[in-house]
């Protein structure tokens, strides 16, 4: 499902809040409004607001017969790679409020109005850098030749990731996987769940949740021409942070005043290799 639906109990509160009371619930509503929130990877070291912070992919170990290592003296060394990641991207929405506005309505009401907005495009901007790192960096995946039924597809898909083998990964659990697809192919897979007897899918409800063990969405903020990514939860970060809103700043030379959000982020994938596009050329 698309995450863009618009957050109304900003809007709707009936009672006076302060700027920190809205800002709280500007991130809240971004935080729920994102499907990259659910996906990305929360587990690095360091502080987000110094600038950038480090995740740690582990090798896996090698089981040994016993005694190997009283033999040699000592253990296998734990490989770990190390991916910092930099918040290098700054954004700001200020926009310019008139003075008859601010005495009109006050400070916290005229920005409760505009927060709904606010969280919409922040929404849309961390998860549209969120989907086209995983588009560019990840690895490609191609149906076989002659295999073009959605569901065909997506089964084999899951299966390339399911059976990956290499240092890091020995096969992947498919709860453990997510399938962001476009509303194209979501809508493909959909009506191919309709068609059958017994789906056990509610065909009256947007989300059927699970295919064949998968977790499944649609997104309208995937990069031009993916038709979805396939990936395991957790293998593209994206550390955020947001500065509260401020007192307006009265605009020089003339009679408005500029209300300022601004946040900072960084994303990058991984592990590219648990996340396989599906790309049009």
């Amino acid at each position: 499902m698309a995450r863009t639906q618009a957050i109304s109990m900003l809007s709707g509160a009936s009672t006076p809040a302060s700027l920190a009371e809205i800002y709280g619930l500007v991130i809240e509503n971004v935080q729920k409004s994102t499907l990259s929130t659910a996906l990305k990877s929360n587990q690095y070291t360091g502080n987000p607001a110094a600038g950038s912070v480090e995740f740690t992919r582990f090798s896996n170990a090698t089981p040994k017969d016993y005694g190997t290592a009283r033999a040699a003296g000592k253990g296998d060394k734990v490989t770990a790679k190390p991916i910092t990641v930099n918040l290098s991207v700054h954004r700001e929405i200020i926009e310019e409020v008139a003075k008859f506005d601010l005495e009109t309505f006050g400070v916290p009401d005229i920005m409760r109005r505009r927060a709904d907005n606010h969280v919409l495009r922040m929404s849309a901007d961390l998860d549209s850098a969120f989907f086209a790192a995983g588009a560019t960096d990840g690895t490609a995946f191609t149906p076989a030749s002659g295999v073009t039924d959605i569901q065909a597809v997506v089964e084999s898909w899951v299966q390339t990731l399911e059976t990956l083998k290499n240092e890091y990964v020995d096969g992947v659990d498919r709860n453990l996987m997510a399938l962001v697809l476009s509303p194209e192919k979501y809508g493909l897979l959909r009506m191919f769940l309709d068609t059958q007897p017994n789906p056990n899918v509610n065909t009256a409800a947007e989300e059927f949740g699970l295919y064949h063990g998968v977790k499944v969405y649609s997104c309208t903020r995937l990069p031009s021409k993916t038709n979805g990514l396939l990936m395991v939860n957790g293998v593209i970060g994206q550390p955020v942070v947001t500065n509260p809103y401020a007192d307006p700043e009265k605009i020089p030379l003339s009679n408005d005043f500029a209300v300022e959000m601004f946040y900072d982020y960084g994303t990058e994938t991984l592990a590219p290799d648990l996340v396989l596009k599906w790309v049009t050329e």
